[in-house]
């Protein structure tokens, strides 16, 4: 009760100068009481202060309005007389300097907490790869919008001006995919295979990024290993190195040995990044691609996107992966001719493969071949037959065939004496029976140089109407529209390389991606595994050119039209029935035209070699 009247004594004075200021020299300090309250417990005092140049008596309401400030708005509890208060003005009462203390150290301390967390650098590593890729896009889209529209103003120079534009842009986008690293690296060994839809000066600048890709940590692995299988590395394998023998864009290869029995092993292991950023990434390819749609509307990549998105799961499940190697082994080892080997699959999870240990040097290693004796346009031909019976035969394709999945090793045997290694079977497709059927009538009439099958079955395999056809045939041949309906097994000379490029130059590139936006994805899987082929096949420098894997095409193509023409005469009777008996031999001829036609000009190529005279053009 003493304190309360000590109060009152306040409330009714309207102001009280303490002993501080009377002690000074300042001015006094007119202090009035602030009511605060806590919940469930009793109410409380603290004083503001406001310095008065000229001190003096105020009555009760102007102290009130001017110094008195209250912490709460219900005012029914205050614990004196005095109903004008519910009247009175509401300010905040000035902070202390410890508190202001305490809050920045508060502050500090949960952004402290914050930055360090994994959760935040997380976002800030995000917000990284991000403004990488839309920096990068916003110049390059500022740089192409400024060269398109000086293209009335250069002149003669106009496309040393766009090749100039087309190999800056490609310079930053390769910095960005190597900063970034997961799935932009994937995207990159893409497109430096896509010489028929990009310019040359894209597709030369990705070419590093086939064998430039990122090595995770050993300890980010063995983490990776065990939370995985739930046991530690050493529990598995009695030796591991921590050094990779091979690193791509979604996985790395360590040599190992198993625990137990000692066997020589391969370890493919997940770059364990990449459950954490491809998501992200996904999104940033899918944006990227759709704000270039928008701002050139005629250069529509979505397709591209939108097939990463259902590819890129497949190729991250490594369990599928080691179930798709033992298919693929299980059926090349019932063709006793075929030099194909395909590692044997020890164990598998979602992101370990431990795989028989069969190394190999790359195809494209020409003074490895050059001094074993190994014959290049031999193993062009066993890579034909191998991706052929692949498309063609009951096997599913493997459709991500680059030059790093690829390997190549000496072996005892008189012929071939040489041994294909087949790596990384995590992005197979199965081809639809009459797709298959199909394909090889359009390839048949490609090769006899007949434009009218091939717009019939172009249409049959992928919709293509004769608007779309000189695209589409130049698309999955590889050649210009000329070459592709006259001679299509002719080496591609430097000239018509320049004759393409220019063309995409002229504007058939943007009808080239509009036409590819529309196909279905297993065609573009397919003319995505013909590039890749193709670039190999290239990169050999063979003898004979492409001549004699188009006769290899050739004979699959009129093997599987002969199996669909006695398949349709079974349905309908016996095939001992006079008329089936005709059509069967008309069949049987058809096919055997082009073996004999094939085996003959076989012959007479070996011959021509032998002979040390220069190769055939042509068929």
């Amino acid at each position: 009760m003493r304190g309360l009247r000590w109060v009152d004594d306040i409330v009714k004075t309207g102001s009280w100068t303490c002993q501080r200021c009377l002690r000074g020299r300042q001015n006094p300090v007119a202090h009035l009481a602030a009511y605060t309250t806590n919940p469930g417990k009793l109410f409380s005092w603290t004083f503001s202060a406001q310095r008065d140049s000229q001190p003096r008596r105020r009555s009760y309401k102007s102290s009130l309005l001017k110094d008195f400030t209250l912490a709460r708005s219900e005012l029914s509890s205050f614990p004196f007389n005095g109903s004008s208060v519910k009247h009175s003005t509401r300010e905040k009462v000035p902070v202390s300097k410890g508190k202001k203390r305490g809050v920045i150290l508060a502050i500090l301390t949960i952004g402290s907490i914050w930055a360090f967390s994994d959760d935040a650098k997380h976002r800030y590593v995000a917000v990284k790869r991000a403004l990488r890729v839309f920096y990068a896009l916003v110049r390059c889209l500022v740089d192409y919008q400024y060269t398109l529209k000086s293209k009335g103003q250069t002149g003669d120079d106009w496309q040393a001006v766009l090749k100039a534009c087309h190999k800056r842009c490609a310079e930053r986008t390769l910095e960005v995919l190597e900063q970034n690293g997961s799935i932009f690296i994937k995207l990159g060994q893409h497109l430096s295979s896509m010489n028929y839809l990009l310019p040359e000066e894209w597709t030369t600048t990705f070419v590093p990024l086939q064998d430039h890709c990122p090595v995770s940590s050993y300890d980010s692995l063995a983490a990776m290993i065990l939370n995985d299988t739930g046991s530690p590395l050493d529990e598995h394998f009695d030796h591991f190195t921590k050094t990779p023998i091979g690193a791509a864009s979604l996985a790395q290869v360590h040599l190992a040995t198993m625990k137990g029995n000692g066997q020589n092993v391969a370890v493919k292991m997940q770059h364990p990044a990449l459950e954490e950023w491809v998501p992200l990434d996904l999104f940033l390819t899918r944006t990227t691609f759709s704000i270039v749609k928008y701002f050139f509307p005629e250069y529509d990549l979505e397709w591209l996107s939108n097939e990463m998105e259902s590819s890129l799961p497949l190729e991250l499940d490594f369990a599928l992966e080691g179930r798709n190697a033992l298919r693929t082994k299980e059926y090349f080892s019932k063709m006793h001719d075929s030099p194909l080997v395909v590692p044997d699959v020890m164990w598998s999870s979602r992101r370990i493969l431990v795989m028989e240990n069969v190394p190999g040097h790359r195809t494209d290693d020409l003074g490895y071949l050059d001094s074993n004796g190994i014959d290049r346009d031999e193993v062009s031909a066993a890579l034909a037959r191998i991706f052929n019976e692949m498309i063609f035969g009951d096997t599913p394709l493997h459709c991500d065939p680059h030059g790093g999945n690829i390997a190549i090793r000496k072996n005892d045997r008189s012929e071939p004496n040489f041994d294909i290694i087949l790596y990384d079977h995590g992005l197979y497709r199965d081809i639809p029976k009459q797709l298959r059927r199909d394909y090889a009538k359009l390839w048949l009439a490609v090769i006899d140089a007949d434009e009218n099958g091939m717009r019939k079955y172009a249409f049959d395999v992928a919709g293509i109407n004769s608007d779309q056809f000189p695209l589409f045939a130049s698309a999955i041949t590889g050649r210009d529209y000329l070459t592709a309906t006259n001679s299509v097994v002719s080496t591609r000379s430097d000239k018509e390389k320049q004759v393409i490029s220019g063309a995409m130059g002229e504007g058939m590139l943007q009808e080239l991606v509009q036409l590819l936006g529309k196909l279905p994805r297993i065609i573009l899987l397919i003319l995505k595994t013909n590039d890749l082929t193709r670039s190999l096949d290239e990169n050999l420098h063979t003898r004979q050119g492409p001549v004699r894997n188009f006769m290899i095409l050739a004979r699959y193509c009129s093997k599987t039209v002969l199996q669909e023409q006695v398949e349709i005469i079974g349905r309908t009777g016996s095939i001992l029935w006079p008329s089936n008996i005709f059509r069967l031999l008309r069949a049987w001829a058809s096919f055997m035209r082009v073996e004999v036609k094939l085996s003959l000009y076989e012959y007479y190529i070996y011959l021509r070699r032998f002979a040390s005279l220069p190769p055939v053009p042509s068929i």
